[in-house]
């Protein structure tokens, strides 16, 4: 987890609002599993999309795909993005340390201000950070269909189920 805390330290000192999702989020509900990136949701507001990508990009973050970083925050271009290339995330990697990825989500299927007011609270290391409730995390999981999310859905619902949860 540690490759993972200086990109939630440089989100949080930029005031960037995010919900960690995907694997992490799995591994922080008690699914011991393997993820070589950080997923998250974050508020897609054009300013709000801005603030976070340039902090990102101040602390070496560059896209995978040859775009500029900036037009994720371009509502009518992640809508392009979603329809004609049919991502689901962007991906900005460190290129200082390649282990640090982050996936955006374009369009989580559970809007950000659900996933944010039934988020729980984290810590990373030392660093605070806002964890998918286990219920969403699933959500987003099922609506991704992929093998591997479908099986983190099978050990969700468990670890849910253990906890009582439902």
């Amino acid at each position: 987890m540690s490759v993972y805390e200086p990109i939630f330290k440089i989100l949080n000192a930029a005031g960037v609002r995010y919900v960690v999702v995907g694997g992490v989020a799995a591994l922080l509900h008690g699914h011991a599993r393997l993820t070589a990136d950080v997923d998250l949701a974050v508020d897609l507001a054009p300013q709000e999309a801005l603030k976070m990508i340039r902090a990102l990009a101040d602390n070496g973050f560059r896209p995978q795909v040859p775009v500029l970083a900036e037009m994720f925050a371009d509502p009518a271009v992640r809508e392009e993005w979603l329809q004609e290339k049919h991502m689901r995330a962007f991906s900005l990697v460190d290129h200082t340390n390649p282990m640090r990825v982050v996936d955006l989500l374009l369009q989580p299927e559970v809007p950000f201000e659900e996933l944010l007011a039934r988020s729980q609270k984290g810590v990373v290391g030392e660093t605070p950070i806002r964890i998918a409730s286990l219920d969403d995390l699933i959500a987003l999981k099922r609506s991704a269909g992929r093998p591997q999310d479908l099986a983190d859905v099978m050990e969700l619902e468990a670890i849910r189920n253990r906890k009582g949860d439902r």
